[in-house]
């Protein structure tokens, strides 16, 4: 390692001018890179609703609806609109009360639920849905939602999951250079007054910058990457890479002291040292990542890959761009010196060891109440609950359920060959069930009263191609609601039992299936998280019974911090609850990883159990102090800032999180150290001292190694 230490060293300038040219062809892929930002759309493809989806964009030409509450417009307002609408870009077809018959036909004469349903005779608002060519969250979709917008000002507002995904695009494009700028900045703050000096904050974001640039932009060989990643992807990679920087920063002041007056073979020890310390740390944060990728819901994997990446890449700056930019910035670096503003933590591991029963009594009394409340967070799994108020989607929403008592709408797929007595049936029963407003296909539409030959022809095949029927079902009740999922439920057996291949699509049965996938997801990607860092552990340390003591020490942070929201009656977004205890185990164990290592070392120099375990806290604190408060930085201010709930709350999380695992690190894991001292060293190598006694200062006796 320290051959490859002088060769950077030796071509630092090369690697400065390397790194910097490669920054044009990365960042020219990351702004061609697509976001997508429909969360259903990494449902698995092989589930009913998925298929459904694509049947009725193969068979129907329609991959995306809305339902458009309008408001305060006179009928031959509407039909002028109508006509507007259809000749936007990929919208296929209008249908509203115009639509199905001439405005001239009077409304007394169709169905009284469609009446109801399609007009509101107290507020005078009508519904429209529009139907789009393109899936729900293709550019084109989108566009042609912008420009729907653009027809009317809030005399049309545009409900359903394409409306939903334009605002949390828009939002997204007006926040996300934001997100990135707090975390830097807030990150800077905390390192220019935790370390010697104020420009080294600033090398540090500089190289870990240009690592955030080189991970994004190699999304583009995927085609695409989610919003939430997108979001997150910059802050995660800074918050969890940080350490690395840090632990190359001190490891060059210590090897000054070594070799004074020698700067580049300081230098070049530092990475030596860096290099095999951080890649032994990083594996288990690279580990936590990726097992995301364990996810049916591929959000995870979409969301693993880029980080897992992401810290390789930062892995790799660590050790080749950041000590070049100290070495060619060290006059600047020396001039910027100031006295840190660090507390004093020297004294506490005197303190953790002298009252570590305390301690352990504080993990046994905390561990259940922790353990019932992270298993018992209530979590929503509708996007719109996600989004501020104001936004148009919200309101079109709020609207359509404090006006006209609709929430979701669903589809229908069944089977033309369906004779007219069995699908008016099937309707009149759907019709029936509790919590249905409408349910909308051609034998509703008719009626008994209205002859087939009035209604227009483009409405006939909008609803039936001659080989699947389809049938609008509006609900009174909102997406991911106990009440919508069973109704779906109820729905899809009334619709089985008359024909088994048809199917019940739409944003809440997505949404059903969502929560069931994101269910198992989270019991699969924790375990999966567990194994892979446990074993980990123990190969790194090479002992047994360490990679138990230590992941059960940050599981029950994670319990803390997971538990939390139960007791403050804080909703979360279903991803947290799947995301963040793989994120902060296999970001966080590093602190544990750090203190333990420093641990191991004492006890094979000859100490004694308490001493070993002062030192190790006490040399080990500072470094974990500095990066969970960095950590804590970055993602909090993130979280006040972001204005999408779900980016919010995980951030959030995150900055709490980090802060729960150092205050773990710092005083439950040195009791656990206290208390398993002789099974550490009977099941682990490298923790007997060569010599056959060490006295124990503290104790004052004489402990047999």
């Amino acid at each position: 390692m320290i051959k490859f230490g002088k060769w950077i060293v030796k071509y630092r300038i090369p690697i400065l001018i390397l790194s910097f040219l490669l920054l044009i062809p990365t960042g020219i892929c990351y702004m061609n890179t697509r976001i997508n930002y429909d969360i259903l759309s990494y449902l698995p493809g092989d589930i009913e609703t998925m298929k459904g989806q694509e049947i009725l964009l193969d068979e129907f030409g329609t991959g995306a609806f809305s339902v458009a509450v309008i408001d305060g417009m006179e009928e031959k307002e509407i039909v002028q609109l109508e006509s507007k609408l259809k000749e936007i870009d990929h919208v296929k077809q209008v249908l509203w009360y115009g639509a199905i018959a001439d405005i001239s036909v009077p409304m007394n004469v169709m169905p009284q639920d469609l009446q109801e349903a399609l007009k509101n005779a107290d507020t005078g608002s009508q519904l429209m849905i529009i139907t789009f060519d393109t899936s729900m969250s293709a550019d084109e979709t989108l566009d042609a939602i912008d420009e729907i917008r653009g027809l009317t000002d809030e005399q049309c507002l545009l409900s359903g999951m394409s409306a939903v995904v334009a605002d949390i695009k828009k939002i997204c494009n007006s926040e996300v250079i934001m997100y990135v700028v707090i975390a830097a900045g807030l990150s800077a703050l905390v390192l220019a007054l935790t370390m010697d000096s104020f420009l080294i904050p600033v090398i540090f974001l500089l190289s870990i910058g240009m690592a955030i640039v080189y991970n994004l932009g190699t999304n583009f060989i995927a085609g695409e990457i989610s919003f939430v990643t997108q979001a997150l992807a910059a802050v995660l990679q800074l918050a969890v890479t940080m350490d690395y920087s840090i632990f190359l920063w001190h490891s060059y002041q210590e090897n000054q002291e070594r070799y004074p007056g020698d700067k580049e073979r300081a230098m070049a020890h530092a990475i030596s040292q860096t290099l095999t310390s951080v890649v032994g740390s990083s594996i288990t944060t690279v580990a936590g990542f990726l097992a995301m990728c364990f996810m049916t819901f591929t959000l995870g994997m979409d969301l693993g890959i880029v980080m897992a990446k992401g810290v390789v890449f930062g892995v790799l700056g660590c050790v080749t761009i950041l000590p070049s930019m100290m070495l060619v910035c060290d006059k600047w670096i020396e001039k910027t010196r100031h006295r840190a503003l660090m507390p004093d933590l020297g004294r506490t591991g005197k303190f953790v060891t002298k009252y570590f029963w305390v301690f352990l009594l504080l993990f046994v009394i905390i561990l259940g109440p922790a353990y019932y409340g992270q298993s018992h967070n209530e979590v929503y799994y509708d996007l719109m609950g996600t989004l501020p108020e104001n936004l148009e989607s919200v309101k079109a929403g709020n609207a359509l359920e404090n006006d006209s008592q609709m929430g979701a709408t669903h589809v229908i797929l069944a089977s033309s060959d369906l004779n007219s007595k069995a699908a008016r049936n099937m309707e009149n029963e759907i019709a029936d069930v509790k919590g249905v407003k409408l349910a909308m296909g051609m034998n509703s539409i008719l009626g008994p009263t209205i002859p087939k030959e009035i209604i227009p022809g483009d409405i006939k095949e909008m609803l039936d191609n001659g080989k699947y029927q389809m049938i609008y079902v509006m609900s009174e009740y909102k997406t991911g609601s106990d009440e919508v999922n069973e109704q779906c439920d109820t729905i899809r057996k009334i619709i089985k039992n008359y024909d088994e291949t048809a199917m019940l699509i739409g944003e809440a049965p997505c949404t059903e299936d969502l929560i069931t996938i994101t269910d198992k997801d989270f019991k699969t990607v924790n375990a999966v998280s567990i194994i892979l860092i446990f074993i980990i552990i123990a190969i790194v340390l090479k002992s047994i019974s360490l990679p138990v003591i230590l992941v059960s020490v940050i599981e029950f942070a994670i319990f803390i911090n997971m538990g939390i929201p139960h007791y403050t009656g804080t909703v979360l977004p279903f991803i947290a609850s799947i995301v963040i205890g793989t994120i902060q185990l296999g970001a966080t164990v590093d602190y544990a990883i750090l203190m333990t290592n420093k641990y191991k070392r004492e006890r094979n120099k000859g100490a004694g159990k308490r001493d070993s375990v002062i030192t190790a806290l006490n040399s080990s604190l500072q470094s974990v102090f500095v990066s969970a408060l960095s950590f804590f930085a970055a993602t909090f201010g993130v979280g006040v800032y972001s204005s999408i709930d779900m980016i919010s709350s995980l951030c959030m999380l995150l900055a709490r999180g980090a802060v729960v695992s150092l205050l773990v690190v710092a005083f439950i894991l040195p009791a656990m150290f206290m208390v398993f001292d002789k099974l550490i060293c009977a099941t682990s190598v490298g923790f007997r001292s060569k010599k056959s006694k060490a006295v124990d200062t503290t104790e004052n006796n004489v402990i047999v190694q």
